[in-house]
């Protein structure tokens, strides 16, 4: 099964030379290294709900207690649960790792 990053689909630019990097930085789901391939995913980017600094609504979101709310209702979120199923890796286990 072919699955995206969260920075393909949500179209941020703040991946590594993306259009977004400059003015917002490099976004710390594209690089964190600690969690690559969790959920099939490229470094973070398939568990950027764990990771502190990820854009959401435009705006680069702070700690993972305080951006859960929002993440939890994230279409991007909902489409990992979806597409892992009961292979997806836990946020605790995403936790501890980074």
């Amino acid at each position: 099964m072919f699955v995206q990053n969260c920075w393909e689909v949500k179209k941020c630019g703040r991946e590594p030379g993306g259009f977004n990097a400059a003015e917002f930085g490099v976004c710390p789901a594209a690089i964190e290294t600690k969690v690559n391939k969790l959920n099939n995913g490229k470094n973070g980017g398939r568990v950027c709900w764990a990771i502190a600094g990820t854009l959401c609504g435009g705006k680069v979101q702070g700690s993972f207690a305080s951006k859960l709310a929002n993440c939890l209702n994230c279409d991007f979120h909902k489409l990992v649960l979806t597409e892992e199923g009961k292979n997806t890796v836990s946020t605790k286990d995403i936790l501890k790792l980074i």
